[in-house]
């Protein structure tokens, strides 16, 4: 990998929103829970929706959070703002890290909310990395290559209960058949997305994928998987076929075990 290439995939990983965006807040804290377009807020808070302006920042109100999240979330897949909905929930906390509430997933990318998500880099036993190809009809990177798995944590699960969960609905893989399962710590990606903005606090870990055993993906978010030698691993990064926090993860799992 040159330093040029590496440089450039970590400058996108920290980019600043496409368009302007305005601190979004509920009424029970002060720090920002995520972040708005001013003109979706504007939009939303014309069509009724429990959200008014708070000088240069949107607060979004209402005694029961969940209930006004959800509102909002039905709101913006009503008006086919919202990504692919998945009567999946995720947390929302603010920027000290307290939980006001959950909020459908489908809605994060547009308000700014920050997720979680964990990833799992699986070596081969036999030598090479496993790597998926994310489902042509994805809402984010459709189609690129990825780790053997990466998902978000759902509102109530742990690290380790998502770990296990989406390795199997992904790979179709039980983490107890894996082995040398490690976690190897947390990266930040901030970037605009085709949805809104993305703020993912990414949880990595690798483990080692016995001989005899190849991933079967569970859920039909998977198109294909491949087993790379580390040459062409190299040769696909570079060439840009994986999602960018992907090629961030790799590089640094190869990097690592290169060390070590």
């Amino acid at each position: 990998m040159t330093v040029d290439w590496l440089r450039d995939l970590r400058v996108r990983a920290d980019r600043p929103p496409a368009l302007a965006r305005d601190a979004l807040l509920v009424e029970t804290s002060d720090a920002a829970i995520g972040s708005i377009e001013p003109s979706l807020a504007r939009r939303m808070a014309g069509a009724g929706l429990p959200i008014k302006a708070d000088a240069d920042r949107w607060r979004i109100t209402g005694r029961t959070l969940n209930a006004t999240f959800a509102s909002i979330a039905e709101w913006l897949r009503d008006q086919r703002l919202a990504s692919a909905w998945r009567n999946e929930l995720l947390s929302v906390s603010d920027a000290t890290g307290v939980p006001v509430g959950v909020i459908e997933r489908a809605a994060v990318r547009l308000l700014g909310i920050t997720t979680h998500a964990v990833h799992l880099v699986g070596w081969a036993e036999q030598g090479g990395v496993w790597v998926q190809q994310r489902a042509f009809d994805k809402s984010t990177d459709p189609g690129q290559w990825d780790t053997l798995m990466g998902g978000l944590i759902a509102a109530g699960e742990s690290i380790a209960d998502t770990l296990a969960r989406e390795t199997w609905e992904e790979a179709g893989l039980r983490i107890k058949a894996l082995r040398e399962v490690t976690p190897r710590g947390r990266l930040t990606v901030r970037r605009p997305v085709s949805n809104g903005y993305m703020v993912e606090h990414i949880h990595v870990h690798d483990a080692v994928v016995p001989a005899g055993i190849t991933p079967l993906n569970q859920d039909g978010e998977v198109a294909a998987f491949e087993c790379l030698g580390i040459d062409a691993l190299h040769e696909r990064l570079r060439a840009g076929a994986f999602t960018l926090e992907a090629a961030l993860i790799l590089v640094d799992m190869l990097a690592l075990r290169k060390r070590g």
